[in-house]
Order: C-alpha cells, then structure tokens, then sequence
C-alpha cells in the first residue's frame, strides 16, 4: 500500500534562505499524523508544498503515491487553512455546494452529503445562515465540512481548534477518530499539544526546516516513566529495596521521585516497598508530556 505522504530530502528556498532543509517524512494512510514545530520551522511551507501552492527548491513529495502535481489526487484530499476567509455572503449550504462543485462531485452525491458534513461538525440546523453571521468557532466547523466533503482519502488539517472552546475540540477529537475509522489519513498541524497527544498515532516534530524526532507517541514517551512514592518514612532498608528496580531521582521529606524502566515495575515496586517494612500511602506514575519532549528538543537544538 503506498503511504498516504512521502517527501524525500525536500527543500524550499526563499531569497536566497532556506524555510525547508532536507525534509524526510512518512505517513501511512489511515493514521492520525501530527506535524508539530514552534514559529517559523518550517510546517506552513511543507503543507503549500503538499498542496501544489508553492513548488519545491529540490527533492522529491508524493500523495498517496502520486507527485504533488497531480491533479486528480489532489481531488482526494482536504484542506482545513489556518488563517481561513470563506465567502462570508454566502450561506453555510451554498458555501458547501460550491466547494462540491470545484471537487467535480456530482449533484446527487453532493445534496446528499452537506447535510451528513453539518451534522459531522455540528452544524446542523444552520446552513440557512450565511457565514458572515457564524462565530469564528462556527466558520472554523464550516472550514472542517468543506474539508471532508468530498470524503477525501487524506484531510490536512491546519490548527483546526484554534478558535474552538474545550467542547468544540472534544467534538473534533471525536470527527477525527470518525474519519480514522472510515479509513482516512489524518495530518494535523497544532499549537495544542494536549490537543495533539490525545488524537494522534505518531507525531514529527521539526525545527529550522528538519524533522528532528519522529515516531509513534508510545515509543517517543515511554522512556519517560517517572512515579512520586508516598510513604511514612524513608529508611535504608526501603532505599535498598528499591535498588534494583528503580532510581531515585529526588527525596522530599516522605516523598521520593523514583525513574522507572516501564510500568511494568510498578507493581513490583509496591511489593519492595511493603516488605521493607514501610507503609506505603501512594504510588502515583507520571509520565513526560508531549509538551515536555517537545521544550526539551527544541530548547536543545537551539543551543
């Protein structure tokens, strides 16, 4: 099965400076991919490119195995901007029959899908209206609709809650997971790393137009298992029980950091700590955030 994106050493240049270097990325059809980097790093530059608006300096982007310039593939994917500007004269149903039309979706099929978009958005009841009268969270929802209306194979997705409240982002989640179980890729492009922890398969994070890490989100956080033990005393028979299990990387009074190898430890770990003799209060795992990995590799690629 050809992968839903693959760019290979891609670059684009911009007077003389370059905004991509040698970008290599992989995303599999039918994942949930988070493309994630801070302020000019280079994410808006690879989706034009991904797009067909701007054409590479070098190297070499397929979609869903064909070039980026191929047009009929292009027809296979949707596109949520970030700084979008519909055409707020028109109501939400003619601003979707539209965008059917420059799909090619023929009539029949189109009329039957804008209503079963609204309803994926939370739109329905509202395409009557016309969009200069929506929300910036509402024409965010009419932005989703016409992303998936023509039930692409592949959705870009350029910071689609960024004007949505916490039950907006959740009903997204929730789009995202429908469009994953029908069989679409998912490409999101996010600030909100919580957002992205929660929806995506695997991730990349890019700085100064490279990937620095990529991987599923598992793998990329597992290393990072840390748990806060809570007893009613620390005693040598306790810190020798734990020797062999874990590191303590921080003692507090009562309360001791430990490093753990994986969760599967912890278990054994409670077990150490009441047959040393301690009454054992909490045993709570912590693990490091997508927002910790990614301070941590962008704080040390710019030193």
């Amino acid at each position: 099965m050809p992968l839903a994106i693959e760019t290979h050493h891609l670059r684009k240049v911009f007077h003389g400076r370059p905004a991509v270097e040698d970008l290599n990325l992989e995303v599999a059809q039918g994942e949930v991919f988070g493309f994630l980097g801070p302020n000019g790093a280079g994410k808006s530059t690879t989706v034009k490119m991904l797009l067909g608006l701007t054409h590479p300096s070098a190297g070499v982007a397929r979609i869903l195995g064909q070039p980026i310039e191929d047009l009929e593939v292009r027809r296979q994917v949707g596109f949520l901007p970030e700084l979008f500007r519909f055409h707020d004269w028109m109501t939400g149903r003619d601003f979707l029959r539209f965008h059917g039309q420059l799909y090619g979706m023929e009539t029949a099929d189109l009329e039957r899908r804008i209503p079963e978009a609204l309803e994926l958005v939370g739109l329905a009841g509202r395409e009557r209206e016309r969009i200069k009268g929506y929300s910036k969270g509402m024409q965010q929802r009419i932005g989703l609709a016409q992303a998936i209306l023509n039930r692409p194979k592949l959705v870009i997705l350029d910071e689609p809650t960024s004007a949505l409240d916490p039950i907006g982002r959740r009903e997204v989640r929730e789009l995202i997971a429908h469009l994953k179980a029908e069989g679409t890729t998912v490409f999101l492009n996010s600030h909100l790393l919580s957002e992205v922890e929660l929806t995506c398969d695997r991730v990349a994070i890019v700085n100064k137009g490279r990937v620095i890490q990529s991987g599923n989100l598992a793998e990329l956080l597992n290393p990072h298992l840390e748990a806060e033990l809570r007893v009613d005393k620390v005693t040598p028979a306790l810190r020798n029980a734990l020797s062999g299990l874990a590191r303590i990387l921080e003692e507090n009074g009562e309360r001791l950091t430990l490093a753990l190898p994986s969760e599967d430890t912890l278990p054994a770990v409670a077990e150490a700590v009441v047959h040393s003799g301690t009454k054992l209060y909490a045993l709570t795992p912590r693990r490091e955030s997508l927002e910790d990995l990614f301070v941590t590799l962008i704080e040390g690629g710019d030193s």
